[in-house]
């Protein structure tokens, strides 16, 4: 995702270079409107996967330690049944 960022901001400096450079010729107008966009749109695509990113990596960070601590409780749990039910743990 870094390196979209890093792409778009080469382009849209690409495009605003050239476009300074050759004193705004009509004929290059696409090229330079196009490298601009691209530029821009990389840079937004990049940051908007970054942030998508980092939500999905802490959303499955949660769910892996409830599904821990779920394991967790009923590990207790099962324990807790076994002491109750064995006869040979008891006081007489």
């Amino acid at each position: 995702m870094k390196s979209l960022v890093v792409i778009g901001i080469i382009l849209l400096g690409l495009g605003a270079l050239l476009f300074y450079l050759n004193d705004m010729a009509i004929d290059l107008r696409v090229i330079y409107g196009a490298l601009s966009g691209i530029g821009i749109g990389l840079i937004i695509g990049g940051l908007v996967g970054y942030v998508s990113k980092g939500n999905a990596v802490k959303e499955a960070q949660l769910r892996r330690e409830f599904k821990t601590l779920q394991q967790e409780k009923a590990e207790l749990e099962l324990e807790k049944q076994r002491v109750e039910n064995n006869p040979n743990s008891g006081s007489y």
